[in-house]
């Protein structure tokens, strides 16, 4: 089990926390498997830690039909887009930059092959780890519409909150050793 070495990593005492809130977010009852495991590759790959990205890729390989886990990937990268550039945007104070069109590719959006809500889902947890109010607010939005309760919702940004704060130790202790 590729998730299992994360847990035979010596963490240090600092993030014990971290590395128990890993293994008990994956198992939440409020989200399905997609949900749980699209939301844990899509946030490993925003974090930026390879160690992490590979584990959790291996581990969502398993659990994930690969239109889904394709799809997870894509929600990833076309976030890592767009959180920059409407964070710009919001953050300018500029209501001239919202006027502007983006002209930016944004297909993968509609056609990413796999579960419309749980995109929406995985494309969230990614805004929150880009810090980009004006997306989160957006797919959180449509979350809420599409009959998602904040519960679900919570419980995938706890996923990515958690991975995002294991990727930073993980490449932290790398770079000490």
């Amino acid at each position: 089990m590729a998730l299992q070495s994360l847990a035979d990593v010596s963490w240090p005492d600092y993030a014990r926390d971290l590395k128990l809130n890993l293994q008990n977010v994956l198992k939440q009852t409020e989200l399905t498997d997609q949900q749980t495991w699209g939301t844990a590759v899509a946030s490993a790959i925003a974090s930026r830690c390879p160690q992490l990205t590979s584990v959790i890729l291996a581990e969502a390989a398993t659990k994930l039909a690969p239109e889904a886990l394709s799809a997870a990937k894509a929600a990833a990268a076309i976030m890592g887009m767009n959180n920059i550039y409407y964070r710009f945007q919001h953050l300018s104070g500029n209501e001239k930059y919202s006027q502007i069109p983006a002209r930016l590719r944004m297909q993968v959006i509609r056609s990413h092959g796999s579960d419309p809500v749980d995109f929406e889902l995985w494309c969230t947890a990614v805004s929150a780890i880009n810090g980009c109010g004006t997306c989160v607010a957006s797919h959180e939005n449509v979350l809420r519409g599409k009959g998602m309760t904040e519960e679900t919702i919570t419980a995938a940004i706890r996923i990515a909150s958690v991975i995002h704060g294991a990727a930073a130790v993980l490449d932290a202790e790398a770079a000490l050793a």
